[in-house]
């Protein structure tokens, strides 16, 4: 009865309501893919992908080629009580689509968890029961920052993770303004997704670290490696790698001294699900380096599924875990609980998710 017995594969665009620029891109729709298996008992479990072609080299067409029915066929009549077993073949046998990887691997993990009847954190070991979660405010001018910023108090988020890296200087001023405005209203963390120089990150931290910027994520690109090495010890301790870190080997060569950065954001749609990532947070605990999590614009069943591994890790620091709050619409309610920007996980099984 514990065997699996479909596998339904799917896409959905789930639109975004307010769409944002960073240093790269304009987000202004999100498509993903969906997996939902279902054992021989009845039992389901969902996962979703949502695939960042710029990160990863992976397009929403080749996640779902990675899913086509015959590509998966190999996990009909599985044991879902053989779940490591199960995610590692998912990760042998799709190297190059971390979306579609992470899409199984979730839903694997849900409908395990949902066989034992407990939350998927309580499976992992829950270290972590709340952490305030940062809304993001994208690249536009000061007086629209300043504003977005005030809708976000008003919501009752305390911290803000605002990008940057296309006018350095204005980068500062938006930075100043910020703390002007509001004092110490917010936590704010910045994400220069790879748009400066090192000579440009050195300026931003020298005229920005008495307004207390928590971190600052990837400003290098993500190849600059040996540069992220070569930065003053105390900006490394607040620099997140964020592109710089898709996969477990990744984060071996961040660690290798001279260490690269303090801080590392995993985002399952960069490794590939709840099983990559915990390898790199082990990796990350056995260097002593802080972990932040992120994702993309993406559905409440890979957002709760983020959340759950972060749970699950003693050295999660940080959560940035806002993608399914602009979008348009979902195909599941519950996951997480969110109140005054703070996030929990519910207490049903599995991801605590519910299709609509």
């Amino acid at each position: 009865m514990t065997r699996i017995k479909d596998i339904k594969v799917w896409k959905e665009n789930l639109d975004n309501t307010k769409p944002y620029t960073i240093a790269y891109k304009v987000t202004d729709k999100v498509e993903s893919s969906f997996v939902e298996i279902t054992l021989e008992n009845g039992t389901t479990g969902i996962g979703a992908g949502n695939p960042s072609d710029y990160v990863t080299g992976e397009t929403l067409d080749a996640c779902m080629s990675a899913l086509e029915e015959k590509k998966i066929q190999f996990l009909i009549g599985r044991d879902i009580r053989e779940i490591n077993q199960l995610t590692y073949e998912v990760w042998e046998k799709m190297p190059k689509n971390p979306a579609a990887r992470a899409a199984l691997d979730i839903a694997i993990y849900d409908a395990f968890t949902k066989h034992l009847g407990m939350p998927l954190v309580k499976y992992l070991g829950q270290k972590i029961k709340s952490l305030p979660t940062s809304n993001t405010i994208g690249i536009m001018n000061v007086e629209e920052t300043l504003k977005e910023a005030e809708d976000y108090g008003k919501r009752g988020f305390s911290v803000l993770k605002v990008k940057l890296g296309i006018d350095l200087q204005e980068d500062i001023e938006r930075m100043v303004k910020l703390r002007e405005k509001f004092g110490d209203k917010f936590t704010i963390r910045i994400d220069a997704n790879q748009g400066y120089t090192t000579a440009n990150t050195i300026e931003f931290y020298n005229k920005t670290k008495h307004l207390n910027i928590e971190l600052i994520e990837q400003p290098l690109k993500a190849k600059a490696i040996d540069e992220m090495k070569q930065l003053p010890d105390e900006i490394k301790k607040v620099i997140a790698a964020d592109e710089s870190l898709i996969s477990p080997k990744d984060a071996i060569e961040l660690i290798k001294p001279p260490l690269a950065s303090g801080i590392f954001n995993i985002k399952l749609m960069k490794c590939g699900g709840v099983s990559q990532a915990l390898k790199i947070a082990d990796i990350a605990a056995l260097a002593g380096v802080d972990l932040f999590w992120g994702c993309n614009e993406e559905s409440i069943v890979s957002i709760t599924a983020g959340l759950h591994a972060a749970f699950a890790c003693a050295n999660t620091k940080y959560i940035d875990l806002d993608g399914s709050l602009d979008l348009g619409r979902d195909v599941v309610k519950g996951g997480f609980v969110l109140k005054d920007g703070v996030m929990y996980c519910n207490d049903k099984p599995g991801l605590g998710v519910e299709r609509i």
